[in-house]
């Protein structure tokens, strides 16, 4: 297990962080992907890892696994858990989370629910004392993005979940969703929700044209200024590293510069627009981006509302990446958290989760698609939300980072952004 030592933040990690609060967010969970894929190393230097030392805080242990405590989930029945605003069911009239409802009203166990993760950083900042000091942080689940669920698993800041709690949830998740480098077997962590990372394109900007690959947005003259490009450095890279015939999942240090050379060369002869955030979408709808990278679950939307806005999966395949629930250390209901976590891996529940959020579900299509059927059968049917073998097969996470290599990829994707 790594030892926390904390990350100097460099100037364009700075920026990266900046460009990440930025873009905002819009009324509904699916468009907040620019903060919740804020900048790994630089945000955690930033929102709490940087300042831990300053404050006198002693760093995690060096021993294997989270630091675990007396489990009170027999005597007392609840669950703290801690999640991003509007990722979870909700009725009609937005006072109730049937989901939530019907898992307490078979257990027993209340849930108390709190939407008070507005982005990775800011969030972290407000757990690090208590992680860092391995103590209870009042929380028996969170919900973070793979990058940082990554560090806090290096750092020994989480639990090692118990499969005997978990039947549903190892035996429903779908493939690519089950190996991450950076918890092989998911033995810390399993997929809220997914993501990937896609090419958008708004069929009446292009003329009709189909836009299908990286190269087709870097190259097209027909695009020439109406390009957007994504601000998360894990998105637009790994998209171009594909491109190039390169793995993200296993790349170097030349390889990453080669895919920075070959955006750099499309920005100047202005084929690129702009870098966005989430605020890609009103551009692409009015068809000032004739084509762009973008998130999954913003295309779902806009296609409900503009059936000009088109997708494609490239042939070279796409980026994709989870947000994740994990149990920090000295959680008092941990036995109550894994069954919770599990309840959301039985089909009928996952797919009431998938159809009203509109993200990749990380169940596999087998078992969740029959339900979402029973749900709405277009929601079944698109691969963006359940993606069917081709497109699971096209799907390529982003390696871990080292403390090194982030600040060096961050400063060079900052010049080429300008951030």
């Amino acid at each position: 297990m790594e030892q926390y030592e904390p990350d100097r933040l460099s100037p364009a990690q700075v920026a990266a962080v900046h460009r990440s609060l930025r873009s905002g967010r819009a009324r509904t969970a699916l468009t907040r992907r620019s903060l919740l894929r804020g900048s790994a190393g630089g945000a955690l230097a930033v929102g709490g890892f940087g300042t831990l030392s300053a404050c006198g805080i002693p760093a995690a242990s060096k021993s294997g696994g989270g630091i675990s405590s007396e489990d009170h989930s027999a005597k007392e029945k609840q669950i703290n858990f801690s999640n991003w605003t509007e990722y979870i069911d909700m009725s009609d009239d937005e006072k109730h989370r049937p989901s939530l409802e019907a898992f307490s009203k078979r257990t027993g166990i209340q849930v108390k629910y709190t939407e008070d993760i507005n982005d990775n950083v800011e969030f972290f900042g407000k757990l690090k004392p208590q992680l860092a000091a391995g103590q209870d942080t009042g929380r028996d689940i969170l919900v973070l993005t793979d990058w940082l669920a990554a560090r806090l698993i290096r750092y020994g800041w989480v639990q090692k979940l118990d499969p005997s709690n978990l039947p549903h949830a190892y035996t429903n998740l779908a493939g690519q969703f089950r190996n991450p480098d950076w918890d092989p077997g998911r033995a810390y962590s399993y997929p809220w929700q997914g993501i990937a990372t896609v090419i958008a394109y708004n069929t009446k900007a292009t003329g009709g044209k189909e836009i299908t690959s990286v190269s087709q947005l870097l190259d097209d003259p027909k695009l020439k200024g109406r390009v957007g490009l994504l601000s998360e450095m894990r998105d637009t890279i790994g998209m171009t590293l594909l491109d190039l015939g390169k793995d993200p999942r296993d790349f170097t240090a030349d390889d990453f510069d080669a895919a920075t050379a070959r955006l750099q060369k499309a920005v100047d002869k202005n084929q690129v627009r702009r870098f966005t955030g989430n605020d890609y979408i009103a551009d692409l709808s009015k068809g000032d981006l004739a084509a762009c990278l973008a998130w999954a679950g913003d295309v779902v939307q806009l296609q409900a509302d503009n059936p000009d806005v088109k997708f494609a999966i490239p042939d070279a395949g796409y980026i994709s990446s989870t947000d994740n629930m994990l149990v920090p250390n000295k959680a008092r209901h941990k036995t109550n958290a894994e069954k919770l976590m599990d309840y959301y891996y039985e089909p009928a529940v996952g797919a009431e989760l998938a159809a009203w959020i509109n993200y990749v579900t990380p169940l596999d299509s087998s078992v969740v698609k029959p339900e979402l059927a029973k749900i709405d059968k277009d929601v079944a049917n698109d691969p963006l939300i359940v993606p069917d073998k081709t497109m699971a097969a096209r799907a390529h996470s982003f390696r871990s980072l080292t403390a090194k290599e982030e600040t060096a990829f961050e400063e060079k994707f900052a010049q080429l952004t300008g951030g």
